[in-house]
């Protein structure tokens, strides 16, 4: 762990002197680039922060969003990729605690999990495997253990994240606005270490995750304890409920540097601590690795002096180890003692705050190369196909791994996962729909489309539940942002989420930035991950049992866009062509429409086209019901397209609905008002898919047979391969 030359050169400027041995560590922890964003900061004030909803505080460590009543909602987003690629299990559950506790510091109580997880390419890697299987449980174990259920997320395998993962993890919070911790602290209140004791685990966890993947060092990964993070939880909570904590934040990256830094910038105060104070669990642990380490299940409270002897009486109720490290002073210093020998002097501000950098940007000269690649022809038999890119590990269902979370604990979960988008019960007779998406073969092929893609395509999903998108957050995950077209494909997707925030006015209320994200193979592909939470004021749209006679309508058109489709990858090995694109005027236009035919409560069921294309989003209906059905693919396009592009096609901005037929008429004349592209494609009933081009089957699939296919492979190769 150290310091960059031109670094050191301006913290010695700073501060007027040389920084010592101890300062050196606490400022490279703070300044690394998982703690400080310095590549990444003045770049994301692009991003709309604000709106009707949106309370900001000093401190917060999540985005608070008020859903009426007096009640508000937090959300945020956070990743353990170095960590769990190294060791899955701890690396993913440290990585759960963590955004839990940003969850909790501002007052509320987590009430839901998602993940978004991201492995090699575990048909042909034992290794990918391995990493999957171990991350899943360490998720599983420690959500289980909390009593936080998870609700929903999504996984891909892609050949580019061969020996690493991603493992990012949003929370969800609850409470009331009431509630909220509004953070302030003035000279005299008493610094407070509640939680965990510190250790050597995680040591360099911050710097290590702001390098390329290249060792593993294993003394960088955090030791998980779900058991103490629920007692956390509760002391921290009771001690909200009594007005005992003035300000509060978790510890994570670069542990008691950050926190402490961070926390006495934000306030404008100075805080002065003494490390022989600091409950360890390792002997003679030095100053600079207990500024630096860590180890989980912490937290950093300030608290009025009068009333420490009332927080200390809730943490011995809990059995949470509570120990008094500082004091809060007026001089915006941050102080390292230990006892009467000062270890590190400096101004808060300069350590929170990282110089930052212009890095160059150059656009990568794969991308044309890529785009005008010579195109696979397509397949004889498509029914074949169809069955194929169901087997895929990428569609196939996921049972297997949220059959291993409890998503029920807690009694909000309205609709479960493996549905578009999870619903959440809320205090108020209201309910939050939530969503993570991504798409790193999109966003390879066109890094700004391929990011509002994802974007957009969060936003189907609570769409189809009659959720109204509320707010967003999210995490922004890249290769080395030295390399200038790396940080060119970084730029464009900001970019795009940007514009689409604007567009749609939907506030980013928090996210991550995850670079270096690289391996001796090379880098991964842009992989943004976009979270939607939607609200529903009144009652959310549970998919209901389609029978014979429903019709299927779709909204918008399926354009010529194969390119990074699962079809050209998992069917062809192909990679290229031009990636979708996002019309925002239509866009918009499909959203509202869509989302108020569910709100009139016109539908039986809608569900959104994504991965795979039309062919998989119908097959997921009509699988989940168990029926068959008839298809026309003839009025699915306004463009002459194969059979092959339109079955496969992953267009954005479609929708299907599922109608009653004495409704049709209804729904159709809707949409027709709404000026929206839209055509009645389908019927219900049978035991077979059938879909028909100019009035001529060219597919034809069992339910039955592709239920088993798509329900089964993932498990199978994960547990018989």
């Amino acid at each position: 762990m150290s310091l960059q030359k031109e670094e050191l050169e301006y913290l010695s400027k700073k501060i007027g002197r040389q920084p010592n041995d101890v300062e050196r560590h606490i400022v490279a922890a703070e300044w690394s680039e998982h703690c400080s964003y310095k590549s990444s900061k003045k770049h994301l004030k692009m991003l709309p922060n604000k709106g009707a909803r949106v309370i900001h505080e000093k401190g917060y460590d999540s985005g608070v969003l008020d859903v009426g009543d007096g009640y508000v909602v937090t959300v945020h987003i956070e990743s353990h990729n170095h960590p769990s690629a190294v060791e899955p299990y701890g690396g993913a559950a440290t990585g759960v605690g963590g955004v839990i506790r940003d969850i909790l510091s501002a007052g509320t109580r987590p009430i839901a999990l998602l993940d978004g997880l991201r492995f090699g390419d575990i048909k042909k890697d034992t290794h990918a495997r391995w990493l999957f299987k171990n991350a899943v449980t360490g998720i599983a174990d420690y959500g289980n253990c909390l009593g936080i259920p998870t609700v929903g997320g999504e996984v891909e395998f892609d050949e580019c994240y061969s020996n690493y993962a991603l493992v990012d993890v949003a929370s969800v919070g609850f409470g009331k606005k009431e509630n909220l911790i509004k953070n302030h602290a003035k000279a005299g209140d008493v610094v407070v270490l509640m939680g965990g004791s510190t250790g050597r685990d995680g040591i360099g966890g911050a710097q290590f995750a702001s390098d390329s993947l290249e060792t593993e060092d294993r003394s960088a990964v955090q030791i998980p304890d779900p058991f103490i993070e629920k007692l956390i939880i509760e002391a921290t909570l009771e001690a909200r409920n009594q007005g005992l904590i003035k300000a509060i934040k978790d510890l994570g990256g670069g542990g008691l540097s950050c926190a402490i830094s961070e926390t006495a910038d934000a306030m404008g105060v100075g805080i002065e601590l003494d490390v022989n104070n600091v409950h360890t669990r390792e002997p003679n642990m030095k100053p600079a690795e207990i500024m630096t380490s860590e180890s989980q299940e912490r937290m950093l409270v300030i608290t009025d002096k009068s009333k420490l002897p009332h927080l200390q009486k809730i943490c011995k109720k809990f059995r949470v180890t509570c120990s008094v490290i500082g004091t809060v002073t007026g001089d915006k210093i941050m102080k390292v003692k230990k006892s009467k020998t000062v270890l590190a002097s400096m101004p808060a501000e300069v350590v929170a705050n990282a110089p930052l950098l212009d890095r160059p940007s150059k656009q990568p000269s794969y991308l044309k190369e890529l785009q005008n690649k010579k195109q696979p022809s397509s397949p004889k038999d498509l029914s074949k196909t169809i069955l194929q890119l169901l087997s895929s590990p990428n569609i196939a269902s996921k049972i297997w791994v949220y059959g291993q979370y409890d998503h029920e604990v807690g009694i909000r979960t309205v609709v479960k996962p493996g549905s578009d988008a999870a619903v959440l019960r809320l205090d108020n007779g209201k309910y939050l729909s939530v969503k993570i998406d991504g798409n790193p073969k999109h966003c390879y092929l066109d890094p700004k489309n391929g990011a509002m893609g994802c974007f957009e395509e969060a936003c189907r999903n609570v769409i189809c539940t009659g959720a109204t998108p509320i707010g967003m957050v999210d995490h922004l995950q890249f290769g080395n942002p030295e390399n200038p077209e790396i940080f060119w494909t970084f730029l464009e997707s900001l970019k795009g989420i940007t514009e689409f925030c604007k567009y749609f006015e939907i506030p980013c209320v928090g996210g991550k930035v995850s670079l270096y994200n690289e391996t001796p193979h090379g880098p991964i592909k842009p992989t943004p991950l976009i979270g939607v939470l939607g609200l529903i004021d009144k009652n959310p749209l549970k998919p209901q049992k389609i029978d014979s006679g429903d019709i299927l309508i779709m909204v918008g058109r399926t354009k010529d866009e194969l390119g990074g489709s699962e079809y050209y990858e998992h069917i062809h090995g192909f990679i290229g062509g031009v990636a979708p694109k996002i019309n925002l005027a239509e866009s918009k236009n499909n959203m509202e429409s869509v989302l108020s035919i569910i709100q009139n409560h016109d539908v039986k069921a809608a569900h959104d086209c994504a991965k795979g294309g039309l062919a998989i989003a119908i097959s997921e209906i009509a699988m989940t019901s168990k029926i068959g059905c008839q298809i026309s693919l003839d009025n699915t396009s306004d463009q002459k397209l194969d059979p092959a592009k339109l079955l496969f096609s992953e267009s954005h901005s479609r929708y299907l609905l599922v109608v009653e037929k004495n409704n049709t008429k209804v729904v159709l004349s809707k949409l027709q008002k709404f000026k929206v592209p839209h055509s009645q494609i389908g019927v219900f009933g049978g035991n077979d898919m059938v879909f028909s081009f100019n009035k001529k089957p060219i597919a034809k699939v069992r339910v039955d047979k592709a239920h088993e296919n798509w329900f089964n492979s993932l498990r199978d190769l994960v547990l018989h391969a």
